[in-house]
């Protein structure tokens, strides 16, 4: 990560989504006086762990590019979420 100072500029470029940087313009632009650290500051948080998530995405697909597992535990959700699906279908949704 870059050592170079968080502005609102920096924030807005790493979200990385149009429509999350604009809500997040919003949000600043609208602020109180006495609320904009806060929202800065939450914001802040959202784009570094933006970057993170970003950062550790390229690593996993370039250790999957060698052939090789990723690091970590990983849990398989497939079963949950097709049994989410079927409770779902079952009262009438989708």
């Amino acid at each position: 990560m870059s050592d170079q100072p968080w502005t609102i500029e920096r924030i807005r470029d790493a979200l990385g989504n149009p429509v999350l940087a604009q809500r997040f313009l919003s949000e600043i632009n609208r602020a109180p006086a006495h609320e904009l650290l806060q929202v800065f500051a939450r914001w802040e948080r959202i784009a570094k762990d933006t970057l993170a998530a970003v950062q550790r995405g390229r690593e996993i697909a370039a250790t999957e590019a060698r052939g090789e597992e990723p690091a970590g535990e990983w849990n398989d959700a497939t079963d949950r979420v097709l049994a989410d699906a079927a409770r779902i279908r079952a009262r009438g949704a989708a």
